[in-house]
C-alpha cells in the first residue's frame, strides 16, 4: 500500500505549502490513527489523519483530479477564508468541494478587483506563487495625476520601496481623459500593495486597479464581479503541461 510523506498529504489537501506543514507537525497539530505525529512520519490511504483536532478527507484514498477556478473579486471582498472584521470574502462564491479545500493563489487588498485563481492543489498554488518562477502578473491600472515619460522610465528601470527594489517589466498607456489615465502594467512578482506603491513613489495616485492577467491564464472580459468560471480537464492539463 503507498505511502506517503505527512506533509506532502497535507500540502495536497489543501492546508498550505510543505515547509509550513512541516511546522504544523513540530508544534503538535496533526495526529495519524490519533497517535501525535512527528516530522518524517508518513501516512497511507487507510490512515485517519487528524489536523488540530479535526478529521480530514485524505487525498491518498482517491486519485486527486486538479481543479482551477477563475474568480473575477469584486472591491470590497477580503482576501482571506475568514475574517470577522468583514462579512463577505472571497471564498464566500465557490462551490462545495467534497474533498481538499481551496486554495486561494496569491492576493489581491481590498480595494483591487479582478482576477483570483483557486485550486484545490496545494502543490499547484505554492508552484505558482513561489517567486523562482517569476510568474507575471497584469495590472490594468487608473492613475490620476500627470503621467510624465520620466515617471515611466523611472518605473521600468526600478525604485527603491521599503522592502526592496521593485520595477514594472512592462508600462503600455491605454488612453484617459483630463488628469485620469488608464495603463497596463506587467510584473513578475506579487509583494503587497506593490502596483499601488510603485505609482504612489511617483507622487501619482492609483484610482483603480484591476488584475486582468496571472502566468497565462486571463481574466474573461465576460466574467462578471464575484463569480468564477472552472478550467475544463482539458484546460487543467493544457495548463499543467505549459508548467512542467
Amino acid at each position: 500500500m503507498s505511502s506517503e510523506r505527512l506533509q506532502k498529504i497535507l500540502s495536497q489537501a489543501g492546508f498550505g505549502s510543505r515547509r509550513e506543514m512541516e511546522r504544523w507537525i513540530e508544534s503538535g497539530l496533526v495526529k495519524v490513527n490519533g497517535i501525535q505525529a512527528t516530522l518524517g512520519d508518513g501516512a497511507s490511504p487507510d490512515d485517519k489523519i487528524t489536523v488540530k483536532g479535526k478529521l480530514i478527507d485524505n487525498p491518498l484514498k482517491g486519485e486527486l483530479k486538479t481543479r482551477i477556478l477563475l474568480y473575477h473579486k469584486p472591491v470590497g471582498e477580503i482576501s482571506s477564508r475568514r475574517d470577522p472584521k468583514f462579512l463577505k470574502t472571497v471564498f464566500d462564491n465557490l462551490p462545495h468541494l467534497k474533498q481538499g479545500r481551496w486554495v486561494q493563489v496569491g492576493r489581491l487588498d481590498l480595494n483591487t478587483s479582478g482576477l483570483l485563481i483557486f485550486t484545490n492543489d496545494g502543490e499547484l498554488a505554492n508552484r505558482l506563487m513561489h517567486p523562482k518562477y517569476e510568474l507575471e502578473r497584469e495590472y490594468a491600472v487608473r492613475v490620476h495625476g500627470r503621467v510624465s515619460p520620466e515617471h515611466i522610465n523611472v518605473l521600468l528601470h526600478g525604485v527603491m520601496l521599503d522592502d526592496g527594489m521593485a520595477k514594472f517589466k512592462r508600462v503600455d498607456y491605454r488612453g484617459g481623459e483630463g488628469a485620469n489615465s488608464w495603463y497596463h502594467v506587467i510584473l513578475s512578482e506579487g509583494r503587497n500593495r506593490e502596483v499601488r506603491r510603485l505609482w504612489e513613489s511617483q507622487g501619482l495616485e492609483v484610482s483603480r486597479l484591476i488584475r486582468i492577467r496571472y502566468g497565462q491564464l486571463i481574466m474573461p472580459r465576460y466574467l462578471a464581479r464575484g463569480e468564477f468560471i472552472e478550467l475544463s480537464p482539458k484546460d487543467v492539463s493544457a495548463f499543467m503541461s505549459k508548467l512542467s
